[in-house]
């Protein structure tokens, strides 16, 4: 059996852990590994882990590497990086392994965001399409990887924002995305709900071209937060 080790990165998500967690306790059930991340909460969030996971565990406060340190820990085939505000369904851990067996070396979900609006439908399906045309994922699409295809792009790169999109260019590189459809992972629509719509879509396209017409990582990330 493929085994999944599954990598949550958290910081001040004590409302969200335990939801995903507990979507996640079937697959412990079924020998899957769970590894809890942690940035420096100063909320319930590390508490709110208890022993619904394999490890949880402290390190430096950026996702890159609170990934990467999960990866080094990780004792499974494939990673699957999983944010702590998605929902998993039941069947999502067999999507991946049918991908696999089909070929596939890396890949992601399409995502169904939270939110009631129909605005954020359009979102979201934007979202999946660009992914399929540009082979492209997001850290909210639930990134898989072969563990051995992850060491051998070098990881996530060492910087505060756009890890996902400079992993899955490395990844690219030698294979293409398996972009599963069904089962959709369900993703937090907060950032749209908070500042708006329009707002945010074009704070983060904004965002993706700055950083493929090369601003530096590191002043985007002042820009988005």
């Amino acid at each position: 059996m493929t085994r999944l080790s599954i990598i949550v990165p958290t910081l001040n998500e004590a409302r969200h852990i335990g939801e995903l967690l507990r979507d996640l306790a079937a697959l412990r059930a079924r020998g899957h590994e769970v590894i809890v991340v942690d940035g420096g909460s100063d909320d319930e969030t590390v508490a709110s882990v208890g022993t619904q996971a394999d490890a949880c565990v402290r390190a430096a406060a950026g996702r890159a590497s609170q990934m990467n340190h999960g990866a080094s820990l990780a004792s499974g085939d494939v990673l699957w990086f999983v944010h702590a505000d998605n929902r998993v369904p039941a069947d999502a851990a067999d999507a991946i392994c049918d991908a696999l067996r089909t070929g596939a070396r890396w890949g992601r979900f399409d995502v169904s965001l939270s939110g009631g609006h129909r605005a954020l439908r359009v979102v979201e399906s934007a979202m999946n399409l660009r992914s399929r045309i540009t082979g492209i994922a997001t850290g909210d699409q639930g990134i898989f990887v072969e563990r051995a295809l992850f060491e051998a792009v070098g990881r996530f790169a060492s910087q505060p924002l756009m890890e996902d999109i400079a992993l899955s260019t490395r990844l690219r590189r030698h294979a293409r995305p398996a972009c599963i459809r069904q089962p959709r992972l369900a993703t937090s629509s907060r950032r749209w709900e908070r500042h708006g719509t329009a707002r945010t879509i074009l704070l983060m396209w904004g965002l993706r071209l700055a950083y493929a017409l090369g601003v530096p990582a590191e002043r985007l990330a002042r820009l988005y937060r």
